[in-house]
This record gives C-alpha cells, sequence and structure tokens, in this order.
C-alpha cells in the first residue's frame, strides 16, 4: 500500500487508501475502478462476469494495461502464498510503519474480530 499511496503522490493524484475496500468511493486514479473491479473479480469477491471486468480494462485503459494488471495481479498472489506457506512473520517495525495504512483499511477491526 505504501508503494500505492507513493506512486500515486508522485503522479499527483488525490487518493484515498479507504477506496481499495469501499467501491463507493472515487479512486481518483484513472481506470482505477475497472482496475478493482478486477482484483474482485479474480479474488471471487464479486459475481461480475471475468470477461466483464477484462473488457472494462480494456475500454478504460487499453489492452496493454489488462496484461500488465493481470501480471501484477498474479505476481501478488503468488507472493502471498510464498509468505503464507512458509510462515514467514511480520516485523513489528513493518507494523510500526505502515500503522496509517493499517488504520485507513481498517484492517485492526479484523483481527479483533
Amino acid at each position: 500500500m505504501r508503494m500505492l499511496r507513493e506512486s500515486a503522490i508522485s503522479f499527483g493524484y488525490d487518493l484515498d487508501l479507504a477506496t481499495v475496500g469501499d467501491p463507493a468511493i472515487p479512486t481518483a486514479i484513472p481506470g482505477g475502478n475497472a482496475l478493482l473491479d478486477l482484483v474482485d473479480v479474480a479474488l471471487g469477491k464479486s459475481d461480475k462476469p471475468l470477461l466483464d471486468a477484462q473488457q472494462a480494462i480494456i475500454n478504460t485503459l487499453g489492452p496493454e494495461a489488462l496484461v500488465d494488471a493481470a501480471a501484477v495481479l498474479g505476481n501478488f498472489e503468488m507472493m502471498n502464498r510464498v509468505a503464507e506457506g512458509t510462515g514467514i512473520p511480520i516485523p513489528q517495525q513493518s507494523i510500526d510503519r505502515e500503522s496509517e495504512i493499517v488504520a485507513a483499511l481498517g484492517l485492526l477491526d479484523l483481527i479483533k474480530g
């Protein structure tokens, strides 16, 4: 999330990180909503047909962006599976450093259950 935030700042976008978890919040990034839809479909969090999500990215950002988005999505999914499968712990300094992002996304609420 830190990379997303810093990238948005460098391109002059006014990014609200809460948009990642709430589709009602505009992303302020060109094609951002289409990209979020693709992620939701790929992770099984949406009933929208995959072809519709793919076509929305092609219509908004072009076919090259769909290839890039699929590659990024696949890479993140792979990295998460490796981290979870090997039990890689998250160092406390990483948690402390990302506390603003953790709070913005409401991740502490997930832990507290």
